[in-house]
């Protein structure tokens, strides 16, 4: 069953409200566990953390050998590609889906993020619970907050200058602005270290001083100045490509909640899944399965697609449109999208 929910031209759709009490994740759940799927995974988690340890590893030992030479930008995209499946392991630390108790997914979690690829573990996860626990809601959702992308149409209007602009052409500049979100996560890291109120600051700051310190004296080191940057921009820019192509398919253009709605229909109608075999969910790390993660976001990721069956054939029974599209698809809905979203911009823009 495959059904589009797209918004309208120049609105922003509306959810149907509650109308079950919340009774009816309550039986999908136990559906759920009745078919063992929230059990632990070790045996997967310990594989893909080991071949994902090796990328790394590897990569940089090849960094080290190759020295310098041009054929090192061949190095910063795989380091890209490397980086975002570090970014999808501390994903799945955060959601508790790797180890069984909260102590050690912690640990993991910010030597992957803020050693590993110089983005706050905490920051990340304090960010990503509001967007779970509220996705696509215009006030609660910081992932479609207002920012340089607009969600919402009446966040669109008196936008002057470069972020008029922007606004008006956000559809044509989603993928060019993606090499910038590397650049982003650490800047707003270092934003929520320095306000003060994030747990564990000074170990945050340290893991994120060792990870610039180390990168940066690696590429000065064994570069000469121009390859150094040309290595960092490119390590950048495809990294932040691949990370956001990652996130992207999964809620943009979908619906956006009022609060009425109850758990269920607010995490299956805001939410998308992406067909595709074991190629697009290691690419995506999972998120392919989007619905049944936000679901149930503890379930370990290779459970997801034992779910995918039983989650959909529930929402059938009970009436839930349930949204499944192809990869190529799903970027196509959202910038659709954008572009709607903007065209109160254009026409101000075009009426001055």
């Amino acid at each position: 069953m495959t059904t589009t929910m797209m918004p309208s031209r120049t609105t922003t759709a509306v959810l149907p409200p509650r109308t079950t009490g919340g009774s009816d994740f309550a039986v999908l759940s136990r559906r759920i566990n009745g078919a063992g799927l929230m059990q632990r995974r070790p045996g997967y988690y310990v594989g893909r953390l080991s071949v994902v340890a090796l990328m790394f590893l590897g990569g940089w030992a090849a960094f080290f050998v190759i020295g310098s030479s041009w054929w090192q930008l061949l190095t910063a995209a795989f380091l890209a590609v490397t980086f975002t499946q570090v970014a999808l392991v501390a994903h799945d630390l955060a959601h508790r889906q790797v180890f069984r108790t909260k102590r050690p997914g912690e640990v993991a979690g910010r030597l992957a993020g803020n050693l590993g690829i110089g983005m706050s573990y905490g920051w990340w996860m304090d960010k990503h619970t509001r967007h779970h626990n509220n996705p696509n809601h215009d006030d609660l959702d910081p992932d479609v907050a207002p920012e340089v992308l607009i969600w919402a149409t009446e966040s669109a209007l008196g936008r002057r200058g470069l972020k008029g602009f922007v606004t008006r052409h956000q559809a044509a500049l989603f993928f060019p602005l993606l090499t910038l979100l590397a650049a982003d996560l650490k800047v707003s890291s270092i934003k929520a270290l320095r306000s003060g109120t994030m747990k564990r600051r000074g170990l945050e700051c340290a893991l994120l001083i060792l990870h610039a310190a180390g990168y940066l004296s690696a590429l000065l080191i064994v570069l000469s100045p121009v390859q150094a940057i040309a290595f960092l921009l490119v390590h950048q820019a495809l990294f932040g490509v691949y990370l956001g192509m990652t996130f992207a398919p999964n809620h943009k253009g979908m619906p956006h909640p009022t609060g009425d709605e109850d758990f269920l229909r607010k995490q299956v109608l805001t939410s998308r899944n992406v067909r595709g075999g074991w190629l697009t969910d290691a690419a995506l790390g999972g998120l392919n399965y989007q619905i049944e993660h936000h679901l149930f976001p503890a379930m370990p990721t290779p459970n997801l697609r034992k779910a995918q069956p039983i989650v959909q054939a529930y929402c059938a029974e009970i009436g839930v449109a349930y949204e499944e599209t192809s990869l190529v698809t799903s970027y196509r809905q959202a910038l659709r999208y954008l572009h709607e979203v903007g065209a109160p911009a254009r026409a101000e823009h075009a009426a001055r």
